[in-house]
């Protein structure tokens, strides 16, 4: 059984199984650590190993093959206990732990022993790992006012150049700080087999969401940070979305968990947004809102920077009970290129790939390059949507969005590309099998489906598949194609569904093997 190392801190190692099974092993299987046996009955394509020591080598086997690797060395560990952290969830423990991240040099390591700290929020620094140990659970503080409130965006007092502070929902917007966050800071880890907890059901920040003139605190908020890592690590109840990169580089996250109630609002996984080289391997999913959401912000954005959502591999990730597993938008003016998507189960969410934008997302919202292949879907109510009049936004449901006329193609106007999904296997569908709609006047560029087999449930019930004016709800609909350049499928079989396999209306060109 082949394998490799994904990611090695100075106590911790990931690592993947060479195969092309969706999420778990077709088999369980032992790891052994040099020679010993270390994890039995494991079925996931991603393990971790914790508690190594640093500056190590360990050799790690399954059956027949084995992967030698050295853990990295530290220049020190810290634990919060020393700096007067308690853990015994009545003491604030906040002062204690910022103070133990301050203190840390460089190339060193904080822990944070087993046991429960409540916390008002923490500000990571460059150069550390952060490790919370098995039983360790950092949990957010459930007064508002203990969270600052930061301005969305600000002016250089000498240069008056202009600086984002804080992004919500695709623009610059004044935000409650978040429970853990960094700026500008590069080379951190965040490690070990603990929890985040945003606790955000026992406060207010779940109540009356649209009133709400600040934005919510995200779980973990990065701003134009470069080389984050995390492993091992659970976010949950956050009191909006969990993890929120926003302009980074080079971002990790490995055998990794988010979880939320179901109808938790906008407690969106994690939002990768205008960023480059972002990694979710070995990932697990169950949140209220979207799994995984690929952004790159609003009109202003997309205009003024031009920055898009680049290099993003999704891999061996189990997305269950969201919106949308994996998700592109709506937010996305400075556009999404190259996502490599495969070896994911999804189960039980409304739609699956959800690919969302609108007329005023503007011309740098090019959508392309994107590839899902060898997909499992499980009772998912629409596999593939892929919706050009979503309507979000105050001006959501105005003529201007929702016309389904020929509409001028301006700096307003977005486009989607080339869109492939090869090798996937959805099972109990329920609305359709897909859903496409293209504007008119930029119709999707090209849809490609290849060796994909769908089959519904049989008590099926309607609704509706893409949001959208006058979309209406379906039950059972094969393939729906409106307002694009060419379709091309290829070994596509479908059963149970009612009428036609496959329905086109203003497409210049189908073909079918």
């Amino acid at each position: 059984m082949r394998f490799h190392l994904l990611y090695a801190s100075s106590v911790s190692a990931c690592f993947e199984l060479e195969n092309t099974a969706p999420y778990y092993a077709d088999a369980p299987y032992t790891v052994t650590v040099d020679r010993a046996p270390a994890l039995e009955g494991v079925r996931t394509n991603v393990f971790s190993l914790f508690d190594l020591r640093p500056d190590t080598e360990y050799t790690v086997g399954i059956e027949d093959d084995t992967v030698t690797f050295r853990t990295r060395g530290e220049t020190a560990c810290l634990s919060v206990r020393d700096f007067g952290a308690r853990g015994d969830v009545a003491t604030d423990d906040t002062k204690a732990i910022q103070n133990a991240i301050l203190a840390c040099p460089d190339g060193g390591r904080v822990k944070i022993p087993a046991g429960t700290y409540r916390v008002r929020p923490l500000m990571l620094r460059s150069n550390i790992t952060l490790e919370l140990r098995k039983g360790a659970v950092l949990r957010g503080d459930t007064h508002e006012e203990n969270y600052p409130v930061l301005p969305g965006d600000i002016r250089d007092a000498d240069t008056g150049r202009n600086m984002i502070i804080s992004m919500w929902e695709g623009d610059p917007r004044p935000s409650h700080q978040s429970l853990l966050s960094a700026y500008y800071a590069h080379n951190v880890d965040i490690i070990g087999q603990g929890i985040i907890d945003g606790n955000a059901q026992n406060s207010s920040w779940w109540q009356n969401v649209k009133e709400r003139h600040i934005a919510r605190p995200r779980l973990v908020y990065l701003h134009e940070c470069e080389n984050i890592t995390f492993h091992g690590v659970t976010g949950r109840n956050s009191p909006a979305w969990n993890f929120h990169p926003f302009l980074c580089k080079h971002i990790g996250f490995y055998d990794t968990a988010v979880e939320a109630p179901k109808d938790s609002p906008n407690t969106d996984g994690t939002d990768p947004e205008a960023c480059d080289d972002v990694r979710y391997i070995g990932m697990r999913f169950a949140v209220g809102d979207d799994a995984i959401a690929i952004k790159s912000g609003k009109m202003y954005f997309g205009m003024k920077y031009k920055i898009p959502a680049t290099n993003t591999v999704i891999r061996n990730c189990l997305m269950e009970y969201a919106h949308g597993a994996v998700v592109l938008g709506s937010e996305m003016a400075g556009g999404v290129r190259d996502l490599q998507v495969s070896q994911c189960l999804f189960s039980h969410t409304d739609r699956g790939v959800r690919i969302k934008t609108r007329r005023g997302r503007g011309k740098y919202s090019v959508v392309d390059g994107v590839e899902f292949e060898n997909v499992r879907m499980d009772n998912v109510m629409c596999p593939l949507v892929v919706n050009m009049y979503y309507f979000c936004d105050p001006d959501g449901h105005t003529e201007f969005v929702s016309s389904k006329k020929v509409q001028p193609v301006d700096d307003t106007t977005p486009y989607l590309g080339a869109l492939t999904f090869r090798d996937m296997e959805c099972t109990d569908c329920e609305w359709a099998a897909g859903y496409f709609y293209g504007l008119p006047e930029q119709p999707v560029g090209s849809v490609t489906i290849e060796n994909v087999h769908f089959t519904f449930k049989a008590g099926a019930k309607k609704g509706q598949p893409a949001m959208m004016e006058d979309c209406k709800e379906v039950a059972r609909m094969g393939l729906y194609f409106n307002n694009v350049q060419s379709v091309h499928l290829k070994n596509v079989t479908m059963e149970g569904q009612k009428g036609k396999e496959v329905i086109t209306e203003h497409v210049k060109e189908v073909t079918r093997e």
